[in-house]
């Protein structure tokens, strides 16, 4: 069987994807300083202004991590995925390729910029994989809060950074025990990596790459 991942419509799509992302500017950033970002990302509260002001921004994951993305739910034969910060939808193409190549599923996303919502569905029709989709548009706490599946077998953290704790705590209970957890860029969510590494949490943590810890749910 052809990989999704590796075959047309996919993979010259992700090509594509890659290449427009390596040559995105953002003026936003540019004219920000380094301390003004890292005060931004770690905010539970400016975190909507900040990727309001940083909407032309790809912030993909790296292709690395897609297809690492895609090796984990396809090893673990994951049917129910959801995934915080859709962006422009690459990381949600790696997953729904797994799922694609799984036999089938449902992966709900979150994304509360309108722009990069209405792209990334663009991007996962053009890949073939809406019927895979769900892209809930607006704020996570709000988005997640609600009407989500038993049995969610992996959990993606790549949106606002401070707000890691309070998604993985609004998925913990439909997570099921095995369950993955991956979080992009935890440098900037200490209070999530404290949390999914104390003795007393139910899940088994490391860092699988520079930025990225991967835990399992134990119960």
């Amino acid at each position: 069987m052809n990989s999704t991942l590796l075959s047309a419509p996919l993979a010259p799509l992700l090509d594509r994807l890659f290449m427009q992302a390596d040559a995105a500017t953002s003026p936003a950033m540019a004219a920000m300083s380094e301390e003004e970002r890292d005060r931004l990302l770690t905010s539970k509260t400016e975190y909507l202004d900040l990727y309001s002001r940083l909407k032309d921004l790809w912030l993909p994951v790296s292709r690395e991590t897609g297809e690492l993305l895609y090796m984990l739910a396809r090893s673990m034969k994951a049917k129910t995925i959801v995934e915080f910060g859709t962006s422009f939808g690459v990381s949600t193409l790696f997953l729904g390729a797994a799922l694609r190549d799984n036999g089938g599923g449902r992966i709900i996303t979150t994304e509360f910029e309108p722009s990069k919502v209405a792209r990334a569905r663009r991007n996962i029709a053009e890949a073939g994989l809406s019927d895979l989709v769900e892209v809930r548009e607006g704020d996570a706490l709000q988005t997640l809060a609600s009407d989500l599946p038993e049995g969610i077998d992996l959990l993606v953290l790549d949106g606002a950074k401070a707000l890691y704790e309070e998604v993985l705590a609004l998925v913990e209970d439909r997570l099921r025990p095995g369950a993955l957890v991956l979080a992009d860029d935890v440098d900037f969510s200490p209070e999530y990596l404290k949390h999914v590494r104390s003795q007393t949490a139910s899940y088994l943590s490391t860092q699988v790459a520079e930025g990225i810890e991967l835990s399992i749910r134990l119960g």
